[in-house]
């Protein structure tokens, strides 16, 4: 089913008999069993005020598409959403609703926040096929209950998302990036923690553990994108051989998407903790391949398929299955298993918005 309007949309999800898997793009491969719902047919930008940073547009909407849009007045989406495409081998085309419900957010996270911190407002239909709308078009609306980044991050296991409010940004006039070379894990975190703890204003902090490079990002207006790299080299050489690369979009656009493992066999995972753990925490995973981002907060890990990973992590965090085999996502779980008190909040919540328990039935516990 593919409704052409939020109308339609609540007809269906009313009508359903049974359990609705919720598509964007299709671009991420995560499916449950049960009609597929696709909200490709809600596509379109309702409102752009360019002066006011403000950006409505329809679920369905490509993000190719508005990030073209955006371009075209110098603004970007501050929170770099990465594309999944090559790393999980899909077709498709990621929409701005899939990028929500996902909260999905690349590099720049350590400086401008994850998608949801630059979501407004949200218009959903929930499982009973009832419309809501919450939060605003403007980033002064702060009333009602804060349903906005409830649902970024759900998965569209508590609603569909038809239409979001973004707040977008001005696109940097530069970019510089420092490539530090010969560096050992212990020795990147640390060097990464030093840069994003200096005054200079750091975009980007990610290691490549196959090439023992790190990468530090600055952005701005040219003049003083130059003189922060130029800070970060004499901040960070005593710890390497620096260089600087004025214009490194193709490796942070690498780096966003974890090209590294595109054409590399087995399954990869996605791990959130905390940099200072990070440096421990990989000899554990034994993994075949590691990419860091966040300063070593975010680990990217390709190990042989069907490997348990969360069973090597012994230290706060969550580990996210991104791709396997349907065997292995049954086995193991795509998520983190959640501890009993906050399951039975989030048990509580889906029964209150999805009550039938049709919405992306399993996904998420």
């Amino acid at each position: 089913m593919t409704p052409g309007s939020e109308a339609e949309l609540a007809e269906a999800i009313a009508g359903a008999n049974g359990p609705l898997c919720i598509q964007g793009g299709g671009s991420r491969g995560l499916a449950v069993e049960g009609d597929v719902l696709s909200t490709r047919g809600l596509s379109g930008v309702e409102l752009y005020e360019p002066g006011a940073l403000t950006l409505v547009v329809k679920a369905g909407t490509p993000v190719a598409e508005v990030e073209t849009l955006l371009a075209a007045q110098n603004q970007q989406l501050a929170f770099e959403p990465m594309d999944h495409r090559g790393m999980l081998g899909t077709e498709g085309e990621p929409t701005i609703g899939g990028v929500i419900a996902a909260n999905v957010s690349g590099p720049r996270r350590i400086q401008a926040g994850a998608a949801r911190d630059h979501l407004l407002g949200v218009r959903f239909v929930d499982g009973s096929g009832q419309a809501v709308k919450n939060g605003g078009r403007v980033m002064k609306n702060v009333t009602g209950y804060d349903l906005v980044k409830l649902m970024c991050g759900a998965h569209g296991t508590l609603g569909v998302l038809t239409e979001v409010s973004l707040k977008v940004l001005p696109r940097a006039e530069a970019s510089a990036t420092v490539t530090v070379t010969g560096v050992d894990l212990p020795g990147a975190i640390r060097m990464m923690s030093a840069a994003l703890g200096s005054p200079y204003d750091v975009t980007g902090a990610a290691y490549d553990a196959d090439t023992y490079q790190v990468h530090v990002r600055v952005e701005g207006f040219q003049d003083s994108a130059a003189y922060r790299s130029a800070k970060l080299v004499e901040l960070l050489s005593p710890s390497g051989l620096a260089e600087v690369r004025e214009d490194a979009g193709v490796l942070w656009k690498g780096i966003r998407d974890v090209s590294a493992f595109d054409s590399r066999p087995g399954d990869i995972w996605r791990i959130s903790v905390k940099p200072s753990d990070a440096a421990d925490l990989a000899p554990r995973l034994e993994a075949e391949a590691l990419q860091f981002d966040w300063g070593g907060g975010l680990i990217w890990a390709l190990v042989p398929d069907g490997t348990d990973l969360r069973a090597r992590i012994n230290v706060p965090g969550h580990a996210t299955l991104v791709r396997a085999s349907q065997d292995t996502r049954a086995r193991l779980g795509v998520f983190q298993p959640q501890p009993a008190p906050l399951a039975a909040i989030s048990a509580g919540l889906r029964s209150q918005f999805d009550p039938r328990s049709i919405l992306n039935p399993g996904l998420m516990g």
